[in-house]
């Protein structure tokens, strides 16, 4: 069995909601050029405009920084939590679940105010010794009350899995 996935902040609750600082911290006025561009749809509320990873590639045993953007578009009114599937592109390691609070916990989807951009930061590690050579990154909201996820409404448009899973990325691994 393969470690759990490294998260890159302590996940916890705003009581009472954000502060205007913590607003500020978790969203962006303008997203920078973007390596991995998306345009995924959810629910006609939020976009997913894309996002980087850095490096470009992952080194096995060395965590790798993951920075997403959402364009808020509408209200959205219940809680929902970024889910991010990491899978071996061969299909031989377990899918690595790093399902997450947005923005640390501190911003919850809730929260969120239409023309806004909202800035995700996460990491994903691969353990040293293992043999993938690349991994896919899917991703999307997902609401644990009710175990549905945001539902993708121009998958036309964007990689998916017709499971409201979008792709991301695929990710070449480093020895």
């Amino acid at each position: 069995m393969l470690p759990t996935v490294l998260l890159s902040a302590c996940i916890v609750e705003a009581p009472g909601g954000a502060s205007e600082a913590e607003r500020r911290q978790a969203t962006v006025q303008q997203v920078p050029p973007l390596a991995l561009k998306s345009g995924a749809n959810l629910g006609e509320k939020v976009e997913l405009v894309g996002g980087s990873v850095t490096p470009g590639r992952i080194v096995k045993g060395e965590p790798a920084r993951v920075t997403v953007f959402f364009k808020v578009l509408q209200p959205i009114l219940e809680d929902y939590t970024i889910f991010v599937h990491l899978e071996d592109s061969e299909g031989k390691m377990e899918r690595m679940n790093i399902d997450h609070k947005p923005s640390g916990g501190i911003y919850p989807t809730t929260q969120w105010k239409p023309g806004e951009t909202v800035r995700d930061d996460f990491n994903i590690y691969i353990p040293p010794g293992s043999s993938v050579r690349s991994v896919t990154l899917w991703m999307g909201l997902w609401e644990p009350r009710s175990d549905t996820r945001m539902k993708l409404t121009n998958p036309e448009a964007v990689r998916n899995d017709g499971k409201d899973r979008i792709l991301l990325a695929q990710i070449p691994v480093a020895p």
